[in-house]
């Protein structure tokens, strides 16, 4: 027999989903250390690809000026410069990195136990209608 209050309850669920469930479903897959490096890893490579993508840019812009100075001793301590800059940058992007996918994933656990609650809640109402009749001494269900 439908109720109302399941009928609610299971839209509500529903809506949870519909909503929230592509954020919070496939972070609680992982523990949060798996999560967290593996988003760093990725962060890793995907700077690492910008920084030499617009290194790459860049040279091509001043092409030119290298060219026309071909000092051994400058192209080091640019090289030095760059390396610098890169591992800087580097690090102030994993910190950034490290701060919103560990957010994520404390807002994906919080998520998480809300829609277990409800499930539950949901199922304590199931569970009133499927329990069984008890037995009189005559063999009539109450």
């Amino acid at each position: 027999m439908l109720s109302e209050e399941k009928i609610k309850i299971m839209t509500n669920l529903a809506m949870f989903e519909k909503k929230e469930g592509n954020r919070i479903f496939p972070v609680n897959r992982y523990f949060k250390s798996d999560y967290i490096s593996s988003k760093l890893l990725r962060s890793f490579f995907s700077y690492t690809l910008s920084f030499l993508l617009g290194l790459v840019l860049w040279v091509l812009c001043d092409i030119e000026k290298w060219l026309n100075v071909m000092w051994i001793e400058s192209l080091i301590e640019l090289g030095m410069k760059v390396g610098v800059i890169y591992l800087a940058g580097l690090v102030v992007y994993l910190i950034i990195s490290l701060c919103i996918y560990a957010r994520r994933y404390d807002y994906a656990s919080r998520g998480m136990k809300v829609y277990m609650a409800k499930l539950k809640r949901l199922d304590k109402r199931y569970e009133g209608n499927s329990r069984p009749g008890t037995r009189t001494k005559g063999g009539r269900t109450q």
